[in-house]
């Protein structure tokens, strides 16, 4: 028998969340932009899944370790739930096919705009990746939605500015200021289709 399948939305860390501190290695440096906490607060409401999806070439670039990622989602969290807001799941990818770290060098099907993260929380937390969001900040994102056959949303935080005068518009659902839109909008788009 098949499980229901849920509607979720799949959210770039750095420049969407927080600020992009290229190659974040501290998690006292995180610092949350504005309506990130709103925006996943209001999804946590609405009763939607929040996964985190990102792309940390930084532990195969030999930057730092993968526990320097974790305590940074670690603490990501903590500071989320200082606003009320919480996330269901964090995916990242280690992987840079030029990477230093010879057990991290791959080109995978986990970094983005690769469907790996997309299609392995799909299938741990009963997803219909189809019927779902991707909301971003860069061109990988917007990619990352048409791979898997999700909806496009770009957030003009982080490299947003850039990439919607780059960025072909076929390839974007939406864009919107800051995450809290995005949010706003996914919740009506949602109640629209139940």
């Amino acid at each position: 028998m098949q499980k229901h399948l849920k509607k979720a939305v799949f959210l770039d860390r750095d420049g969407t969340i927080i600020v992009d501190a290229h190659f974040l290695d501290d998690p006292e440096r995180i610092e949350i932009l504005p309506g990130a906490a709103e925006g996943i607060k209001l999804l946590n409401k609405a009763g939607i899944p929040v996964i985190i999806l990102t792309n940390q070439s930084g532990v195969a670039r030999g930057y730092f370790g993968r526990e320097v990622v974790e305590s940074i989602h670690d603490k990501l969290c903590e500071m989320l739930a200082e606003h009320g807001a919480r996330v269901d799941a964090i995916y990242y990818c280690p992987h840079h096919p030029e990477g230093e770290v010879e057990e991290y060098r791959s080109d995978c099907r986990c970094r983005k705009p690769g469907p790996g993260m997309a299609e392995d929380a799909a299938r741990e937390h009963s997803i219909d990746i189809r019927k779902s969001f991707v909301v971003g900040d860069m061109a990988s994102d917007m990619e990352l939605a048409r791979n898997i056959g999700s909806k496009a949303l770009l957030v003009r935080t982080g490299e947003g500015l850039a990439t919607e005068r780059e960025i072909d518009n076929a390839n974007i659902d939406a864009v919107f200021d800051t995450l809290s839109g995005a949010a706003e909008y996914i919740i009506r788009d949602m109640k629209k289709g139940v």
